[in-house]
């Protein structure tokens, strides 16, 4: 148990022992001395040094002599200290000794001063006012008057809108394959689509993208293509992941853009990781993570901001609060104003983004993207919106909210119909091509599912492969089994299963 008296620091060790420099002040050198036959000042040992970043020894011939009358004044050379790094610090530390008066009213601490108050208050649970929502377009697609965003052309506008019409599409093609026992797994993004799109084309090709499992539109945006999204969710031997994750569960080297895992929040630590070694090796490049309110509740998010703070580490924490986890509302998930408030208590740079406003989102990313790789910053985004789906082919939310509020966000906020509105008002778009994209997406989407489809099953030696080297024989032997079975039992296996 460590304890600080006056400015001296005692180490509740037998291993350690410190006192810092004490100045100016006779009042509080009075009160020092008093303190030192407490200390063992007069038996100097090799048990004893300061317990600081650098470790240190005691230089013995530089502590002098103290005489019993204790009357001797204590200076700055008096004793070797390690506290302070700088001698701004020390500096600091000198002015603030400077009065017995400046110390009754702050406290020299790690970290910068805390001022002392006379008032027994407790922090309040929660802001009497709600953090606000950054927005741009209200839900006409109007711009709000007196906004500032970052502005976007039109070529980027456009390709913002028309990958969330395919990202939509996909949704709808992907779950019906998976009625129709297709496909095994889906969870779509219905209403999230901008969070998607605008903060993927808020990125540099060269930022590492950490998903969470509901950002597909990132990839989509890098330029993955339908055919490759058909051939994961198909596992058949194009798939990236080589049929051994689910359906989903994307991965791209080429695009930056780590697999997708179902393990909740894993991802974000990882990012942290790879921002600080972008940090190390000079890139100008950040790390961008995305999860959800639910996985805010899992301790590796809270060690990542904490890990990311410390370490400056250039990364975007981008949460998705849908208000949502599966069946757990935001009510049951946490009691502070939503996940933007747990950013500060880290030392973390937070805002709070309309998540169903595209050039809202485009703007805050375009931002928080310049701040972490210039300033080498970690960058919190909570965007608010609404999970207008179900949470996977898994689940059916209807059973856990009402059936018109789903309806409700999907008609009144839904993010692709306010931008379109957005890009119809600057003459960018119109109802004609609007029909002749979404056709031509159907089309292309049904050709891909078609030929992933009928593309055979990697090769069950994958299944055994990428992990070890040698494989040892119980797998040797595991691989042989199934072999086996499939010979056996044909007609239990896909037919384009390559054995």
């Amino acid at each position: 148990m460590a304890e600080r008296v006056f400015g001296v620091g005692i180490v509740g060790s037998s291993q350690q022992f410190g006192v810092a420099v004490m100045r100016k002040s006779t009042a509080i050198l009075s009160n020092l001395k008093s303190k030192l036959p407490l200390m063992g000042l007069g038996r100097w040992g090799n048990s004893a040094h300061f317990h600081t970043n650098t470790p240190t020894q005691f230089n013995r011939n530089r502590i002098p002599h103290l005489d019993h009358n204790h009357n001797q004044i204590l200076t700055s050379s008096s004793f070797v200290a390690r506290r302070f790094e700088s001698n701004i610090a020390q500096d600091h530390l000198n002015s603030t000794c400077g009065s017995h008066e400046n110390l009754n009213q702050a406290l020299d601490f790690p970290g910068g001063t805390v001022m002392f108050t006379p008032e027994l208050s407790f922090i309040s649970d929660s802001p009497e006012e709600r953090i606000p929502c950054y927005r741009v377009l209200d839900d006409n697609g109007q711009p709000i008057s007196g906004n500032n965003f970052g502005q976007v052309n039109e070529e980027v506008a456009l390709k913002i809108y028309q990958d969330m019409v395919t990202l939509q599409t996909m949704d709808t093609l992907f779950y019906e394959a998976q009625r129709q026992g297709r496909i095994s797994f889906y969870a779509t993004t219905i209403g999230e689509e901008a969070i998607n799109i605008a903060s993927a084309a808020a990125l540099t090709l060269n930022d590492i993208v950490f998903p969470q499992y509901r950002e597909p539109g990132v990839l989509l945006w890098r330029g993955f293509t339908l055919q490759e999204f058909a051939n994961q969710c198909f596992s058949n031997k194009f798939d990236n992941g080589k049929g051994r994750q689910m359906p989903i569960h994307y991965g791209s080297n080429k695009h930056n853009y780590f697999t997708v895992a179902s393990t909740v929040a894993t991802q974000v630590s990882h990012a942290v990781g790879a921002a600080y070694s972008l940090k190390m090796d000079g890139k100008d490049a950040c790390a961008v993570t995305y999860f959800g309110d639910g996985g805010s509740s899992e301790g590796d998010v809270h060690a990542a901001l904490n890990f990311a703070a410390v370490l400056e580490a250039p990364v975007i924490f981008i949460c998705r609060n849908n208000g949502w986890a599966i069946s757990t509302p935001t009510s049951d998930q946490f009691r502070s104003d939503g996940v933007v408030v747990k950013g500060q208590a880290y030392g973390v740079r937070s805002i709070r983004v309309d998540g169903n406003d595209a050039l809202a989102i485009y703007s805050a990313v375009c931002t928080a993207r310049q701040m972490a790789v210039n300033e080498k910053r970690p960058i919190l985004i909570e965007a608010l919106t609404y999970r207008a789906g179900h949470h996977s082919t898994s689940d059916d939310s209807t059973k856990y909210r009402p059936a018109t509020e789903i309806e409700w966000w999907r008609l009144a906020r839904d993010p692709v119909a306010r931008f379109r509105k957005w890009i119809e008002s600057n003459c960018w778009w119109n109802d004609k091509a609007d029909l002749e994209l979404r056709s031509s997406i159907r089309l292309q989407l049904l050709h891909a599912i078609q030929v992933a489809e009928k593309v055979e099953k990697p090769p069950i030696a994958d299944i055994f492969t990428d992990v070890y080297d040698t494989p040892p024989s119980n797998l040797r032997e595991q691989e042989q089994w199934i072999k086996d079975s499939i010979k056996q039992h044909p007609g239990e296996y896909p037919p384009n299963f390559s054995v």
